[in-house]
């Protein structure tokens, strides 16, 4: 049913559960498993070399986030393929499963922005609307 499955994930606990239920998904499916995890920048950076910098800064700083993962894929015996971009998290994740034509988004409900989604609208509800695929959100 599920060819390529694609799940985010901000290094919060809400986001391991939705990374834990993606593997069990791509395991029963033998799909392919996508983990994406986005460092959010400012819309118009003063050069081109901070968004250099800030992805760098970003694979540092979900290094064990990554880690957790791939341990919990490597247990189930699921092959986990893991993107890091900075950029902003809900347009650079819904063009990433556009590319890797994702037959399934898989979130976590909150992540550890819970204060601005509060204030600005959760991002999982604009990932539901602009995916192009089925989201599953995990709470």
């Amino acid at each position: 049913m599920f060819g390529k499955i694609l799940c985010a994930n901000d290094g919060s606990e809400r986001a391991f559960r939705a990374m834990t239920l993606a593997v069990t998904i791509a395991k029963e499916n033998a799909a392919e498993l996508h983990m994406v995890s986005v460092e959010e920048i400012d819309y118009m950076p003063e050069f081109i070399e901070e968004i250099r910098e800030q992805t760098g800064t970003a694979a540092r700083r979900f290094h064990k986030a990554h880690q957790r993962a791939r341990a919990v894929a490597d247990e189930h015996h699921v092959e986990l393929r893991i993107h890091v971009m900075a950029g902003h998290a809900v347009r650079d994740i819904v063009r990433l499963a556009g590319e890797i034509k994702a037959d399934l988004l898989v979130i976590g409900a909150t992540g550890h922005s819970q204060f601005y989604e509060r204030m600005l609208g959760s991002r999982a509800d604009r990932l539901v609307h602009l995916a192009p695929c089925p989201v599953l959100v995990v709470r």
